[in-house]
């Protein structure tokens, strides 16, 4: 893994004079955010106003890009800001004990992270890039000093929390009592689903993550996600070549997975 040096914060003299340093080179505040995002539908409550959007754009105040496997940020770090995808794909994972790795999500744009760290001021997660991404900086004293004068924004972050609750649940559900074939295939469909919301094809699209991955998310292990991708393709389910994958039968794929 490629290591970054960590985000280092001047003292602003003004709104417009923000800063974020990375290594010796600044990155100089942006004029336009969330404003211009194409994501901003994804991860803004609806029906803000373009005034309350002017003053969102005043707290996003830097985006950051990343290359393949950088961290955004590691376990262990101070939390003072979260931060907002606009572009790439990502992986969230925990240090095991025995000095494996769990890997807990595959966030992508329009996404947010960074709000494991609110209750101790310490984030938990570790969160790289699985290809080239950007991400908005948002400073969460001064979200949080926004969000009160904005009641939208601050219904927004009860949302983002909730949804971590329920990727935690939905987690725990696949690990627990769904068969391997059930897992991989849950997998595949919320895949397809997230890129379908991006405007994508939710057919066809590029696995981002190693069948590692896949099988560290899932609980599974390396061999057994080759072996269900393999029969899944042996069905006529899904086409899969290296990391391209296609969907040819998303029915029958759901049949596989209970509830759905």
């Amino acid at each position: 893994m490629v290591q970054t040096a960590p985000l280092q914060y001047r003292e602003p003299t003004s709104p417009i004079a923000l800063h974020v340093v990375r290594g010796s080179a600044p990155q100089t505040r942006i004029s336009s955010a969330c404003s211009d995002c194409l994501m901003r539908a994804l991860c803004l409550p609806t029906g803000i106003r373009p005034e309350e959007l002017r003053e969102v754009d005043e707290v996003v105040f830097a985006r950051r890009r990343l290359r393949r496997g950088e961290h955004l940020y590691r376990a262990g770090e101070p939390f003072k800001s979260f931060y907002a995808f606009r572009s790439g794909f990502f992986k969230t994972y925990v240090d095991g004990p025995d000095g494996h790795s769990q890997v807990i999500g595959f966030p992508m744009a329009g996404e947010v992270v960074g709000l494991d760290g609110i209750e101790t001021d310490i984030h938990r997660l570790n969160v790289a890039t699985l290809d080239d991404g950007e991400a908005c900086v948002i400073p969460y004293a001064h979200f949080e000093s926004l969000a009160m004068r904005v009641p939208a924004l601050q219904r927004q972050m009860h949302k983002l929390m909730s949804r971590e609750i329920v990727r935690e649940q939905e987690l725990m559900t696949l690990l627990g009592g769904m068969r391997a074939e059930a897992r991989v295939a849950a997998f595949l469909l919320a895949l397809s689903a997230k890129f379908a919301k991006r405007g994508y094809s939710a057919t066809q699209f590029r696995l981002r993550m190693t069948r590692e991955e896949i099988g560290s998310y899932l609980g599974l292990k390396l061999e057994t996600v080759s072996r269900v991708l393999s029969r899944f393709q042996d069905s006529g389910l899904i086409g899969v070549e290296l990391r391209s994958l296609v969907i040819v039968d998303a029915k029958k794929l759901a049949a596989i997975v209970p509830d759905l």
